[in-house]
């Protein structure tokens, strides 16, 4: 018996161990697992993806129908905002007269962040204007675009004015003496009588408010600047030089031809046209007193040509030595330029006018 039961025990142990790894085999559900493998999901995501495009495509197609090319360019448009230009370097009392101009005709570039100061030439007809602004524009950075107020249409009404005052100083006005990008001074040539006395509240406003500067050009000899506005408006209607008429001229030939013309003066009347025109301009300069302005007389220049150096200062711009090809055209005494001197010497002699009289320009 002890025999057997030795020889048993190893096929015994071989039992339970194969009984164990059956047991094993049979616990472990996956060795009896029959479900297949999961597919992957790549293939129904990409399907999904290309769904989502094709309907958002779809809805843009349609947005964009409806709203039309400015609509989906308003959409679209990136809005770049531009650092402003400093203004601390400005003393605070000079603030309000220096401007940053955004034409949109053009684009003033590396000048965009050059100031710009704004004027007026204000003054009134034979006052040596057209001279004066000529030589504010053979200045490099003035720009004076003339006598834009002349044509009734731009002055017919406030709004027309601002409008144009509007152009003017946005650097959208184009003429001859603009010089756009670089520009430090902007101006025109404005008359008296051409919209600014009859609206000179308004003006005085708009001034203010957009720091536009005044210069008061005048002539202090009246009876010269009479006898010029007569000589002129008999050339108007004659036109001398070639069937041409001018106001202005650039040789001395031309200048010697008009000035060959010699008005009658009336005396009965003379006195108080003096007065007229003294009390218009006194006016206007009261009017028109409460801007930031400066007053000069065409005499002053004549005689000294550094007072044009007060008005580069009073502008702002480097000082230059301006020139003009303009061309005196009355030079001689008044007794050589009027028919009737005698008579107008024995009417002012006396009187408060009667410095005209022997007063050179």
């Amino acid at each position: 018996m002890g025999g057997a039961k030795a020889e048993d025990k190893p096929a015994a142990a071989a039992a339970v161990a194969a009984a164990d790894d059956w047991c094993y085999q049979f616990g472990n559900k996956n060795a009896f697992d029959l479900k297949a493998p999961k597919k992957s999901p790549l293939a129904l995501r990409m399907v999904v993806f290309a769904m989502t495009m094709l309907c958002g495509i779809s809805i843009c197609s349609m947005c964009m129908k409806q709203l039309g090319s400015d609509g989906w360019s308003r959409i679209v448009k990136i809005e770049v905002v531009e650092q402003p230009c400093n203004k601390s370097t400005v003393p605070p009392s000079e603030v309000q007269f220096v401007h940053y101009p955004q034409p949109i005709t053009y684009s003033r570039e590396e000048c965009k962040c050059n100031a710009v100061r704004f004027f007026a030439i204000i003054s009134s007809q034979r006052s040596g204007s057209g001279w004066f602004e000529t030589l504010l524009n053979s200045h490099m950075n003035v720009s004076s675009n003339g006598e834009i107020f002349s044509r009734k249409e731009r002055r017919s009404n406030i709004s027309a004015i601002i409008n144009t005052l509007d152009r003017v100083y946005n650097l959208d006005w184009n003429s001859s003496a603009s010089k756009n990008e670089c520009t430090a001074a902007i101006g025109f040539k404005w008359m008296l009588n051409q919209g600014l006395v009859a609206n000179h509240v308004d003006v005085v406003d708009y001034f203010n408010q957009r720091g536009v500067s005044a210069i008061f050009l005048f002539r202090r000899n009246l009876l010269r600047q009479l006898v010029s506005q007569l000589a002129n408006n008999h050339d108007r209607l004659l036109k001398q030089l070639n069937g041409t008429h001018k106001a202005h001229v650039h040789t001395k030939h031309e200048a010697h031809i008009l000035a060959r013309y010699k008005p009658r003066l009336n005396t009965t009347s003379l006195i108080w046209q003096l007065k007229q025109a003294d009390e218009y301009t006194r006016s206007a300069l009261q009017n028109l007193n409460n801007t930031r302005h400066i007053t000069v007389y065409y005499e002053d220049i004549v005689r000294n040509r550094t007072k044009l150096f007060d008005v580069l200062d009073f502008l702002k711009v480097p000082r230059r030595n301006l020139v003009s090809r303009h061309v005196k055209i009355h030079t001689k005494p008044l007794s050589e330029q009027i028919v009737n001197w005698d008579e107008v010497y024995s009417a002012l002699k006396g009187t408060q006018y009667e410095g005209f009289l022997n007063a050179a320009d």
